[in-house]
């Protein structure tokens, strides 16, 4: 079989709107060759053993199997970065909470930035490459998790950051920071999505929160103030209908300038509150 006719079998196997794209990445990843070259030599013979590999690729696919799990990678922001079944896999949306936070940093500014639920360190890294000059901090309760990412911080040469084992802010005491990020899990518990697609295999401790999908936002939105400093940033995440109760929220705890930017899609998905200038004795 040559290049251009396993494409062609695996899309036609696959049979979803991205299926040309992934058949590409997943043959590439087997051949250890860019799109250029598939394109370059779409006549090529498949040998056997290389034919058999990529059929074994397009059937754990099928079965449902994200491409990011199978590849082991995954882009965010520019950067490739090494993702397992231990991590939520980064997606394109979550960029934008990257974008905001990085709108509240200056170029040169050595600062102190948190990024709770850290995972594969995708927020964290990011926000460390575009901003050599502040101290990031990644945390997250799963130490398989926290392996990822300090190794992708290895493999990136990112160095402007550190990471801790912590269930959110528990092993950060007396610890404050400029600005506090997170992708915190937020969707329902029961939400029947959580048994579909690419969703099946993550960690289901990074995708649901409780019957509302907003413990976990509670939690942080709850501990925040102890952690921010005056004029501190807290922005976070969410899913597409919570922005009124998140607004809510920080509200309640004290935070101002609160305000909710859209994704991709339009929807609803990051909401930024502040610390008043006087800190608040909200958890006095």
């Amino acid at each position: 079989m040559i290049v251009k006719t396993a494409l062609k079998s695996a899309t036609f196997q696959l049979a979803h709107e991205d299926a040309a794209l992934e058949a590409q990445l997943l043959l590439q990843h087997v051949l250890k060759v860019n799109r250029a070259w598939l394109i370059a030599h779409e006549n090529d013979n498949v040998a056997a053993n290389i034919q058999h590999e990529f059929d074994t690729l397009i059937q754990r696919r099928i079965s449902g199997e994200p491409v990011a799990y199978i590849l082991g990678q995954r882009e965010f922001y520019g950067l490739n970065l090494a993702v397992t079944p231990a991590t939520l896999i980064p997606r394109p949306d979550t960029e934008i909470l990257v974008d905001i936070a990085l709108g509240k940093i200056l170029d040169n500014e050595a600062i102190q930035v948190l990024d709770l639920g850290t995972g594969t360190g995708a927020i964290a890294l990011a926000i460390a490459q575009q901003r050599p000059q502040a101290q990031v901090t990644g945390v997250d309760a799963s130490s398989a998790a926290l392996e990822v990412a300090i190794s992708n911080s290895q493999q990136l040469h990112i160095s402007n950051l550190h990471f801790v084992l912590s269930d959110w802010f528990d092993e950060l005491t007396g610890t404050r920071f400029d600005v506090i990020v997170s992708n915190p899990p937020y969707i329902e518990e029961a939400d029947t999505h959580l048994q579909q697609g690419d969703l099946r295999f993550e960690p289901l401790s990074a995708l649901a929160s409780g019957a509302d999908g907003l413990d976990d936002i509670r939690r942080i939105i709850d501990g925040c103030l102890i952690h921010l400093k005056a004029q501190g940033w807290l922005m976070f995440e969410h899913g597409y209908n919570q922005a009124e109760p998140v607004r809510e929220l920080m509200a309640k705890t004290g935070l101002v300038n609160i305000e909710t930017f859209k994704d991709l899609g339009g929807n609803d998905r990051v909401t930024i509150g502040k610390n008043p200038l006087i800190v608040s004795t909200h958890w006095d």
